[in-house]
Parts: structure tokens; sequence; C-alpha cells
């Protein structure tokens, strides 16, 4: 029967998720080469008494906190953070095809990005190429209809009140639905980038970006 007990890359492997270390960070702290760490966690290699010694006193723990295995029910850490979204504060990005304004910018290293956006296009033709970017997004119509086309599913149209929930790596467009001139939509995009309000502001191209009055002093 196979052993439960666990392995010496899993351990340091669970170390680094319990510290919230990257390997390169556990690299610099501990003095062990980043290759060397990545064989360790993943059982190609194994280190003597003398170097594990080594390698708690470097990272400032006892031998019985290096193996010390994680339960699981770690409560996570509460940032206290906070912010209020209004029009005032947007950043407001104009495009032929829409208009966003992108709430709580100030908030860095955000994994969900709020954003009202006015819709114009019409078609898909008007729209231009399908837009991909990492992560899930959801959208909630506010006002008007919506027709969304994606790259998988035939196009679907929602109404005031309705919503959508996608995947943002499959291409899609969102366009006015017949009869309406503009929709007015809110949109949650998600990803575990932190860096993904910078990917979907490279997304509009030549659009102009306006930032909140306080922003520009």
């Amino acid at each position: 029967m196979a052993s439960t007990n666990p392995t010496l890359g899993a351990l340091l492997r669970g170390l680094r998720t319990r510290e919230g270390w990257t390997l390169k960070e556990m690299s610099a702290k501990s003095g062990i080469p980043v290759s060397t760490l990545s064989k360790i966690e993943h059982d190609r290699l194994t280190l003597t008494y003398d170097k594990l010694l080594q390698l708690s006193q470097r990272l400032g723990l006892r031998m019985s906190e290096l193996f010390a295995e994680s339960t699981g029910t770690a409560e996570q850490a509460v940032t206290a953070r906070r912010s209020i979204g209004d029009m005032a504060r947007a950043v407001h990005v104009e495009t032929p095809n829409y208009d966003y304004y992108y709430l709580c910018t100030e908030l860095r290293r955000k994994r969900m990005i709020p954003v009202l956006t006015k819709i114009r296009a019409k078609s898909v033709a008007e729209f231009g190429e399908l837009v991909h970017h990492s992560g899930e997004e959801y959208i909630f119509v506010i006002e008007g209809g919506i027709e969304i086309h994606t790259e998988f599913y035939d196009p679907v149209v929602l109404k005031k009140g309705e919503s959508i929930y996608i995947d943002s790596n499959m291409g899609h467009a969102y366009l006015t639905a017949p009869g309406h001139d503009e929709a007015l939509v809110l949109g949650v995009c998600s990803s575990a980038d932190e860096g993904l309000m910078e990917s979907l502001l490279t997304l509009h191209g030549d659009g102009e970006i306006a930032l909140p009055a306080e922003a520009r002093g």
C-alpha cells in the first residue's frame, strides 16, 4: 500500500503557498537555486539533513515549521480594502463601439474589474474582430438590449434585467439589439492575472482615455 506521508517536495510547496512566496523569492531567501527548488518540489531531488537545517535557518524557521503540513483551513488575511465607485472617479475610455467607465481604479492588483459600458455598435462588421482576453466576465443589462456574438455559440439577445457569464478567452462582441440605438451594461471581468486592468486597456487600441479630474490634478 502506498504511503500517505507527504514528500519533501509537497512540504516545500505547501510552505511556499502558506508564505505566499514565488520560487524566485524562496530562492533568494534560502540561497538555493530556483532550478534546484523546482526539482525538489517535483520530487526529482531531495536534501540531506544538513541542507534541510541550513534551509530552515536561512528561512528563519524551526525544523518543525518547515515540515508543518497545511490544514487547508487557514483563514485568508483580511485586507480591509474598500472602494466606492462613481462616474466622477471613473476612468473613461471612448471607442467607436463603446464608452467604457472603469470603476474603483484606485485599487491596484484587483482580480475583478467593474466596468459600466455604453454600447453603440450595431453589427459585427461595424464592431470588427471578436475580442479575447484572460479570465471570465459577467454582463448585466441595465438599459436597452444587447446582442452577444461569441466564437462557439449562436448569437443571443438579452433584454433589460438579463445577464450572461462567459469565458473571456472565447472571442466575443457585444452589440446593441435590433430596435435600440444604445445600451448600458454593467460588466465585471475577473482573472487570476493581476495585470488584468492593463490588459483590458490595451484592447481599446486608439481609444481616447480620460482620467478622472482628481487623477489629473
